[in-house]
């Protein structure tokens, strides 16, 4: 009777999450991608597509609900980024330094997963992206009509991009070795837009009254997750997971701002991985991940130089290459109630110094991330784990087309994670 009762309380945090995890999500590690998704993977570098000590399946690789038993976590990270821009030397004037506010965020994450029998497994992932997060001050300048932001619009300058992601997930393991698996990726988007009156302007957009402050806009889309876990033998194990571009509905309020009129889907990704115990407590594990954002036109569409307006099909984007990612971690177990961690991610940097004035909304240009983490089991059902992540400043410079003058925008990062779990 125990197993329905632990689903019920599962369903019920999962419709709390849902709820609550638009409301202070905003990430931006591997491009806007989360470094890893669980804070055991998290504090590993993110390497966790052969792990199979969570219930994290629906994120990582949906073939490791085989294997994961009987569990559900629940956790929360502090994201701590800071990110900024200056302009120099701009022949009119406009020279300007300014940091982004809002720095602390509160990103929860679920996960569940049941044996429903020696072969078969099923469990839900809640899990989030973001990272297209900026919210500076206005009145840094004076454009000619005014005080104004960097961008030259009017009162504060910011967009905000979040992605909440519902992964139900089903695997097989159809023999002592090998395992399949596939999560239904339920996705819904939310973003806005602020301070961006200057790219109205007659001939800029193909829809001027959508490109700023129409408040908060909506998306949804389903996508797919397939995964593959092979136990090779009791200390090397390979995996890979795969999910193709989720498309999804358009930001109808802000259909002059991104290309295509609005549109705004989700690229697709791959991730290779192995593990391998040099000794029973040790635990060494490598993921090469790679992320196609040119196959998102909002994203990956060049902003300069201009050949469309804002919002037309080949209309101006961020510029966002794709990115390949290594994420390498290391597990102790110390002692049986103790297993301590500590990863490196090192990931490609999409933004190129042709596109830095657009991605003044936009600076996600992470590209090392260190890691610390750790688990205590508190009793046989239960266990405690924390995560930690230091990403170092990084910067872009170029050209300004807009304003003149040379352009940097930068980020640091820092995230602690809490995470309870309970085994059942």
């Amino acid at each position: 009777m125990s197993k329905p009762k632990n689903f019920r309380t599962t369903r019920t945090l999962a419709a709390a999450l849902v709820m609550a995890a638009p409301l202070g999500a905003a990430m931006a590690t591997n491009g806007y991608f989360s470094h890893g998704y669980g804070m055991k993977a998290k504090g590993m570098g993110g390497a966790s597509v052969t792990a199979t000590d969570n219930s994290f399946a629906g994120a990582n690789n949906p073939a490791a609900a085989a294997w994961a038993g009987d569990r559900v976590e629940l956790g929360v990270d502090l994201f701590m980024p800071k990110r900024g821009m200056s302009r120099t030397g701009s022949p009119f004037g406009l020279n300007a330094s300014v940091d982004s506010d809002k720095n602390r965020f509160f990103i929860p994450e679920l996960g569940f997963n049941r044996a429903i029998n020696n072969q078969l497994g099923v469990g839900v992932t809640v899990y989030g992206n973001g990272g297209m997060n900026t919210d500076y001050a206005g009145g840094q300048l004076n454009c000619g009509q005014g005080p104004a932001n960097v961008l030259c619009g009017s009162g504060r300058l910011g967009v905000d991009l979040i992605q909440l992601i519902v992964a139900p997930t089903v695997a097989y393991k159809f023999n002592e070795q090998h395992s399949i698996g596939i999560s239904p990726l339920l996705v819904h988007q939310r973003f806005k837009a602020d301070g961006l009156q200057a790219f109205t302007a007659p001939g800029s957009s193909s829809a001027p009254a959508s490109v700023t402050n129409n408040g908060t806009d909506t998306s949804n889309g389903v996508g797919v997750r397939f995964g593959y876990l092979g136990k090779l033998s009791s200390r090397f194990s390979v995996g890979a997971s795969y999910a193709p571009k989720i498309g999804m509905s358009r930001f109808e309020k802000y259909a002059g701002l991104f290309a295509d009129s609005g549109d705004f889907d989700i690229p697709a990704n791959y991730t290779l991985g192995l593990s391998f115990q040099p000794v029973p407590a040790v635990t060494l594990a490598l993921d090469y991940q790679r992320i196609a954002y040119s196959g998102v036109r909002a994203v990956a569409n060049p902003s300069s130089p201009a050949v469309a307006q804002l919002g037309a099909p080949n209309g101006p984007g961020f510029g966002w290459s794709d990115i390949n990612v290594v994420k390498l971690g290391v597990q102790w177990q110390v002692m049986p109630a103790l297993a301590l961690r500590a990863g490196f991610n090192s990931g490609g940097n999409p933004i190129q110094g042709r596109d830095v004035t657009f991605n003044i909304l936009a600076p996600g240009v992470t590209t090392r991330h260190y890691t610390l983490g750790g688990t205590y089991t508190l009793s046989p059902g239960t266990e405690l784990t924390m995560s930690y992540m230091q990403a170092p400043t990084q910067s872009v410079t170029g050209a300004s087309p807009n304003f003149g003058g040379t352009e940097t925008i930068r980020m640091s990062q820092r995230a602690l994670g809490i995470q309870m779990g309970w085994r059942f």
